[in-house]
């Protein structure tokens, strides 16, 4: 009789377990892409691409409160599904005038007063926590695994520490040499054994930290985030005290918050091919929609940089520098060419005090003097002087007549961090600012709720050719497909001092790029940045007029994309369209290589179209150029040479 009860209450357990346990299958809407979550002891996810595996079980949880773990024991007590297919007209049109938004969706909820809501793309697939709880939520912690299918590959951007800028070269690794002890900022590539990219990286942060990831046991990454912070102390073995600010003494949990939202979205972006990177737009579909009611008042544009080229101009009748009669001098030169703004980098303020400008610098002077030549003004600050006056120092320069920010020297993404971007761009937003974040995180979705933030940088770009060699042609071939996936990266291109990595040289003072000059020309089309860089100092760009007069024509925001060649780290031809013209990029590794341009996308009828190409001795000496007009037709092939670092611009306009 006890053996029997036994064997009952036995089966009884097993039989309830079992019914809890359930697959939920979730599809893409042209069927390629499958996502099946399974609710066990836990909560996993796999992934197919066209019925081949790319990635296995991989759990994900959220430790809140005092130990609560949800997605621990999961009791599901509602499904919900449903299939979107609509249009999203980004106020800030950095890739698209329009994005088509398709998606199947399945959200799980359950008992204890969470969700997880699952969303399967063409191209690509994503997750997220949402909780319903009445009082505030304390996170303790964040399980976010990925185990990917067999043999892989990854570029690792390795850190040492979460306190970064973020600006990383891409190390290719075996997946399973990484351990815990390997860190990583996002984005993240890995490539699969039969060569599909999967992109990791989140959006729609907001009150949390970033997200950052580990190596494991085996093919896999795991999530891993920055403490909330309790005291902070000033790092004197770095710079200054207005810029270094580390987190003294953590918390023993990552986040306070409310207790009814929704948390990031985890994100695997998917490409069967290495164009597809560039067109994902995942981080603007998924992040939070704007806030901004009446967004008119921002504008991209191109902008003329002091800080990279030491502000050397030469030619003129006063001393160059950090002053009144320079900066006239970059007015006029950025007006002459129709460029919508210059910036003044540090320098213009007494480092820690952002209200107390240097003598020999007369802001209003320039506010009017810009004003007059229809060229606005972007003021550098660090981000700690400017929190302890920001209040006074926002309406300060709002009535001055500056149009935006570059806010510096973050170098964190915790929980208050990540706050503090949000009421930068909320507070600029109210005085009709725009911002560049740097010294900053990747973009997360926040360009998306608060378009006035045009871009930013985390990305290892063109400063760094004032003190390192690293930043080569082939560096700047991964960027496309990685950093730029997750939003606009301020890399600072348009350099008119380029030569070949034998004869490149370090300068702090006259520093020069790496590559072709066609290859820095390439860049105003590939690379996107809604506020675009011109990072040399108007006397070369005055000196090199036909190359100037060139980039001066490209916009920054775009009508639509065309990829035409790419490969990852090795080359890149792209077009984009604004208004009725067409603006084309093609860049090159430190491999010369014939790229075929077929311009069948055009429309019929006949072009012009003005080509920049890599001279014939631009193998030798990277500046040399020369330019090519003739007419086509939408029935042509053009065949660009690309020297070794090269690159070839042109723009189309119908006849």
């Amino acid at each position: 009789m006890k053996k029997a009860f036994i064997i009952l209450l036995t089966l009884a357990l097993w039989t309830n377990d079992a019914l809890l346990a359930k697959d939920y299958d979730l599809v893409s809407p042209d069927g390629a892409v499958k996502l099946t979550i399974a609710i066990n002891d836990n909560i996993t996810y796999s992934v197919l691409v066209d019925g081949k595996p790319i990635m296995d079980a991989s759990t994900l949880s959220m430790t809140v409160g005092s130990g609560t773990v949800l997605g621990q024991n999961p009791q599901v007590i509602k499904e919900n599904k449903r299939s979107v297919n609509q249009k999203l007209y980004p106020e800030l049109r950095v890739k698209s005038q329009e994005i088509q938004d398709n998606f199947n969706e399945l959200e799980l909820v359950f008992k204890g007063r969470y969700s997880v809501t699952f969303r399967a793309y063409n191209n690509g697939v994503a997750y997220r926590f949402e909780t319903s709880h009445k009082k505030e939520l304390i996170v303790r912690s964040e399980r976010a695994e990925i185990n990917f299918s067999g043999n892989n590959n990854v570029y690792f951007p390795r850190e040492s520490e979460f306190f970064s800028h973020n600006e990383r070269l891409y190390e290719y690794n075996s997946l399973d040499t990484l351990s815990e002890k390997d860190l990583c900022s996002l984005p993240t590539l890995v490539e699969s054994s039969d060569k599909i990219k999967l992109l990791v990286t989140e959006t729609g942060l907001l009150d949390y930290p970033g997200m950052w990831l580990t190596g494991a046991t085996g093919n896999t990454l795991q999530a891993v985030f920055p403490q909330a912070g309790l005291e902070e102390k000033v790092d004197h073995k770095r710079w200054t005290d207005d810029r270094s600010i580390r987190i003294s003494k953590e918390a023993d949990y990552i986040a306070k918050t409310e207790g009814a939202r929704s948390f990031p979205w985890r994100i695997v972006c998917i490409a069967k091919n290495d164009a597809d990177l560039i067109t994902n737009q995942l981080t603007y579909q998924l992040a939070e929609p704007s806030r901004i009611k009446d967004p008119s008042w921002i504008k991209p544009g191109k902008v003329a940089w002091d800080w990279w080229n030491y502000n050397n101009i030469y030619g003129v009748d006063f001393e160059a520098g950090v002053n009144t009669d320079t900066y006239k001098y970059y007015i006029d030169f950025a007006s002459k060419y129709g460029i919508e703004y210059i910036i003044l980098d540090e320098g213009w303020y007494v480092l820690g005090d952002v209200l107390n400008i240097v003598p020999e610098v007369d802001v209003k002077e320039l506010m009017r003097y810009g004003a007059e030549k229809n060229v606005g003004i972007v003021l550098w600050v660090t981000w700690s002087s400017l929190d302890q006056k920001l209040q006074e120092a926002l309406d300060t320069f709002k009535a001055w007549g500056a149009k935006g920010l570059k806010v510096d020297f973050m170098q964190r993404d915790d929980q208050w961090m990540v706050n503090y971007y949000e009421r930068i761009a909320s507070e600029c937003a109210k005085r009709e600012l725009i911002v560049d974040f740097h010294g900053s995180y990747k973009p997360s979705g926040l360009r998306r709720t608060y378009p006035n933030v045009l871009t930013r940088e985390g990305v290892k770009g063109a400063e760094n050719n004032k003190w390192a060699s690293y930043i080569t042609p082939q560096h700047n071939l991964t960027l496309p497909f990685i950093r730029m996936v997750a939003g606009p990266m301020d890399y600072t291109p348009g350099a008119m001092i380029n030569a070949q990595e034998e004869n490149f040289r370090i300068s702090w003072n006259r520093p020069m790029s790496m590559g072709t000059r066609c290859h820095q020309l390439a860049m105003y089309a590939i690379f996107e940045s809604p506020l675009q860089m011109l990072c040399d100092n108007p006397s070369n760009y005055l000196r090199e007029d036909e190359s100037t007069a060139f980039l001066a024509q490209f916009p920054t925001v775009w009508d639509d994309i065309k990829v035409l060649e790419a490969k990852i780290g090795d080359y890149v031809a792209l077009a984009r369209r604004s208004g009725d013209s067409w603006y084309l990029g093609a860049m090159t590794d430190e491999k010369a290589r014939t790229i075929a341009i077929d311009l069948s996308f055009l429309e019929g009828g006949n072009y012009n179209i003005e080509i920049f190409q890599d001279g014939v001795n631009a193998e030798r000496y990277a500046q040399d150029y020369k330019r090519v007009v003739k007419n086509i037709t939408n029935k042509d092939v053009i065949s660009a040479s690309l020297a070794n670092g090269g690159g070839w611009a042109a723009i189309i306009t119908k006849k």
